[in-house]
C-alpha cells in the first residue's frame, strides 16, 4: 500500500494584504457590516440573494468560521481605515482533486479594481500555499462588472447554464468560469500573508 500525502485542508485563516484591500477572516466583528451588506436590494439582484439573513444567524455564521477546514471566508477591508467593502468565500473545496468554488460580493466603492485585487489575493493564496488546481465560479450574465473582473485575473468562460437564474420573472443564464493553476494570470501579490 502507497502512502499518500496528506490532502490539504482550509483551516488555516490568514490575513491576505495587497495595496488597496486586506483580506482577513470573518469573524464577530463583521456582523453589523455584513447585515448592512446583505439586506441591500440592489446586492441581492447580482447575487441572486432570495434568503432574508436575521441578525442572529449572522452572529451565527460568522462566529463558526474559524472552525471550517473545508473553507475560507474572508471580509473584504480597506487595508488603512479597516473600512468592510464586502467579502469573499472560497467554498466548496475538494481536496482529493484539489478544485475550490469562488464568490466575491463588494457592497462599497467597486469599480476601482478593487474585486480584482481581492480576487488576485485568494488566487495566490490558493495556488501558491494551498495547492490549488483549478477555481470555478457562477455568475449571471447581467453582471458584466462581474465578469470583467473574473476575466481580468485569468478566469475563462467555460459554458453557461440556460435560463438558470430567475429574478424578478425573468429567466436568465448563469456563466460557468474556471482559472486553473496552469493558465493564471499572475497579477499582484499577497504582501505579509499569514498562514
Amino acid at each position: 500500500m502507497t502512502d499518500h500525502p496528506a490532502a490539504p485542508d482550509l483551516s488555516a485563516k490568514p490575513v491576505l494584504i495587497g495595496e488597496r484591500v486586506r483580506l482577513e477572516p470573518l469573524g464577530p466583528e463583521h456582523v453589523d457590516d455584513l447585515l448592512g451588506m446583505v439586506t441591500d436590494p440592489a446586492l441581492d439582484r447580482l447575487t441572486g440573494t432570495h434568503t432574508t439573513f436575521t441578525r442572529e444567524q449572522l452572529v451565527a455564521w460568522c462566529g463558526s468560521r474559524g472552525e471550517q477546514d473545508d473553507r475560507l471566508d474572508f471580509a473584504v477591508v480597506d487595508p488603512v481605515g479597516g473600512e468592510f467593502l464586502g467579502d469573499l468565500a472560497v467554498n466548496d473545496w475538494d481536496p482529493d482533486n484539489l478544485v475550490a468554488g469562488l464568490r466575491i460580493a463588494l457592497w462599497k466603492r467597486h469599480g476601482r479594481g478593487l474585486g480584482s485585487e481581492a480576487l488576485r489575493l485568494v488566487l495566490d493564496h490558493l495556488f501558491d500555499v494551498v495547492g490549488a488546481h483549478r477555481v470555478g465560479l457562477e455568475v449571471v450574465e447581467y453582471n458584466e462588472r462581474a465578469v470583467a473582473a473574473y476575466r481580468k485575473v485569468g478566469f475563462r468562460e467555460e459554458g453557461r447554464l440556460r435560463q438558470a437564474w430567475l429574478w424578478d420573472g425573468e429567466r436568465y443564464d448563469v456563466i460557468v468560469m474556471g482559472v486553473l493553476s496552469t493558465d493564471r494570470q499572475t497579477g499582484a501579490r499577497a504582501v505579509g500573508a499569514g498562514r
